[in-house]
């Protein structure tokens, strides 16, 4: 009995501090939904589902907003990484079978070209707690469970949210489970597929306007590929139990996804892919030289890159193992030379550099 209480205090406590965390977001979410529901009252009615449903697209549109600067990085962290491919592969070809060195060289080419791979997840590690906060906060509202400070000083809200409806279709509701398949079921299975439309055509818009050639092959293409078919099949399979709120936050978010996306492939597409031989079409026709605009934007990249960090070459002994070299600093041991009343410094010792224990033993 003692084991069992041991791992179940454990989860106790890690879900409370999971819950404190969450409090902000709660406090954050449940303000923005009680403050645009009350700007679109006076247009729909205070308990009506048109202004809630508004309520949750502004929500969705001021948090993607928030996020504008973060995606472009992503987008522009993916093309890199897209143009450096062939380079990876011949640092694969060259060190597979040194993976401490493969890496090494990999995070000496990230740094030279200015590449943080870590970049293209920002956004989706980010956008995150939104999403789970506005989940617990709509199921809280369906379950009679209040999350966020202004719902819990507001219990009419509370009731408006729970009762709120869109031709029949509960805000509140799910797809699952179901006692009978209706109003809510069927805005459910809408708005399922639209977002899995958008995501499949957000997905498939990148690969076939804006990825090179080379980028199409090898292994990162095909976990491109099986993302593309994927990710909307598991998207569809677990939205069915999220509440109808969500799903049009979802939804919405996706269809800025795929516009922002869209706008930023036609205005800086990447080099060498069907979108960029259109942009560069289009500049010319425009008066303006495609060339000194891309050199221009390279420029501004290139003052973003760190220096590269020098890579330790190991080295073999004469019976061909390896050895470290210390990279030690030349030094020298100065004295003062007192004797001729002159002050003066004569030098005494001087430390190799850059040799090993073995050589210095021969020395």
């Amino acid at each position: 009995m003692i084991d069992l209480m041991v791992p179940l205090s454990i989860w106790d406590s890690i879900y409370g501090m999971l819950s404190a965390m969450m409090q902000p977001l709660y406090w954050a979410i449940s303000g923005l939904l009680v403050l645009f529901h009350w700007l679109w009252s006076p247009l729909f009615g205070p308990d009506s589902g048109i202004s809630w449903a508004l309520s949750i697209v502004c929500l969705t549109l001021m948090v993607r907003t928030l996020m504008v600067p973060l995606f472009v990085k992503q987008i522009n962290s993916s093309r890199a990484l897209q143009l450096l491919q062939p380079k990876i592969q011949d640092l694969r070809k060259k060190y597979g079978a040194d993976q401490q060195r493969l890496a090494q060289e990999m995070q000496r080419l990230y740094a030279e070209e200015g590449v943080n791979p870590m970049a293209s997840c920002l956004p989706m590690l980010l956008q995150a707690p939104v999403f789970l906060s506005l989940y617990r906060v709509l199921q809280g509202v369906a379950d009679h469970q209040v999350r966020g400070y202004w719902f819990h000083v507001n219990p009419d809200l509370v009731t408006s949210l729970q009762e709120a409806s869109l031709s029949g279709a509960r805000l509140s509701g799910r797809i699952f489970p179901m006692d009978s398949f209706g109003p809510t079921q069927l805005l459910g299975v809408v708005l399922i597929a639209l977002l899995v439309t958008t995501l499949f055509l957000t997905q498939l818009q990148l690969m076939r306007k804006n990825m090179p050639p080379e980028a199409l092959t090898g292994p990162m293409a095909q976990t491109q590929k099986m993302m593309l078919y994927f990710f909307p099949i598991m998207y569809a399979a677990s939205s069915a139990v999220l509440p109808i709120g969500v799903l049009i936050y979802w939804t919405v978010s996706n269809f800025w996804t795929m516009a922002q996306q869209g706008i930023l492939i036609r205005n800086n597409p990447t080099p060498n892919t069907p979108a960029y031989i259109d942009w560069e079409e289009r500049m010319r026709a425009q008066g303006k030289n495609p060339k000194a605009i891309m050199e221009a934007r390279n420029a501004k990249r290139r003052k973003n890159r760190r220096p590269a960090v020098a890579v330790a070459q190991p080295e073999a002994d004469e019976n061909g193992r390896r050895r470290v070299v210390r990279q030690q600093v030349s030094r020298t041991t100065l004295k003062t030379d007192s004797s001729n009343g002159s002050g003066g410094q004569s030098q005494v010792r001087r430390q190799p550099r850059n040799t090993s224990r073995s050589v210095r033993k021969k020395k």
